[in-house]
């Protein structure tokens, strides 16, 4: 690898992936196509994107191998759990997808309830680590079972009393006649940096690249809204706006009653959001998405 090139780890497939992929593309960044599936070039900046495992990628990054990388938390807290250099990695930035829990869960109705009914129980997870450190910050003792899959179905099998699995939607829970009692972690994609990133000569092209990723998000989690609204209920529509701070206002042509609102909020805007300002007497209400956006 060149020192003046950045090198950026991904997972070659799956959530993150696909998050990744889409993310570079809103920043901007362009992939040259390669027959090599493991290495692809950026074709308008010196970067160079790894396609590999995401529960190897931590290791690239802590070794140098990668400058950065793309990897859900759940990943990255399980290995710094066991390897102190991935403990001592820099989390850069939460990029906004791949968001998932890590739950601990038991047979509906059954003996186990809440976490303190784990005492002297079985545990059936693919993340021993942080089922570990869990539990001992609370101070229960309990036996885990590392598994590589199909945690969900231990209990029925009489192979642990519960397990501490990944959940989205809790369909799989659900199916499997399991509850979710108590969450151990809240996991989303994180932008991770390695100890040699500062020493290259890339690091310009790391300072653009992070200000555009966080360029998307911004842009991800705001809204552009546009409305006509009575001239005297102009404060009343102001505060119903969602993180707006200075909403630009504008006369209607051959209206001296109604004024136009042009806002840019940065908190979700909701269906109740839109009824609200209706009901303050808003019309000809426009919600857009922002493609990009930088401070």
């Amino acid at each position: 690898m060149s020192p003046d090139r950045l090198t950026l780890a991904v997972q070659k497939k799956g959530r993150l992936f696909e998050g990744s992929e889409d993310l570079l593309k809103r920043a901007g960044v362009k992939l040259a196509y390669a027959r090599d599936a493991l290495l692809r070039r950026a074709e308008n900046m010196p970067l160079d994107v790894m396609f590999i495992r995401d529960d190897d990628i931590p290791n690239f990054v802590a070794s140098g191998a990668c400058d950065y990388g793309i990897v859900g938390e759940n990943v990255l807290y399980e290995m710094a759990s066991r390897l102190p250099r991935v403990a001592r990695l820099e989390t850069v930035t939460k990029l906004g997808f791949a968001k998932c829990k890590l739950k601990l869960a038991a047979p509906n109705e059954g003996a186990i309830q809440r976490v303190e009914d784990l005492a002297g129980k079985t545990i059936a997870t693919t993340y021993p680590g942080l089922t570990d450190k869990f539990l001992k910050e609370r101070g229960i003792e309990a036996e885990i079972i590392e598994m590589g899959g199909s945690v969900e179905v231990a209990p029925r099998m009489g192979i642990a009393d519960a397990i501490c699995d990944l959940v989205s939607t809790g369909a799989t829970l659900e199916a499997n006649g399991l509850v979710a009692f108590e969450t151990v972690l809240e996991s989303e994609a994180v932008l991770i940096r390695g100890p040699r990133a500062a020493q290259n000569g890339a690091a310009q092209t790391a300072e653009l690249l992070i200000e555009r990723f966080q360029g998307v998000i911004a842009s991800r989690q705001t809204k552009y809204i546009l409305l006509n609204a009575p001239k005297d209920r102009l404060d009343e529509i102001r505060a119903i706006l969602p993180g707006s701070d200075a909403p630009t206002v504008a006369q209607i042509v051959g209206r001296d009653d109604v004024v136009a609102v042009h806002a840019v909020c940065t908190e979700a805007v909701f269906w109740s959001t839109l009824e609200q300002l209706k009901g303050a007497g808003a019309r000809s209400i426009l919600v857009m998405p922002i493609e990009k956006m930088m401070a």
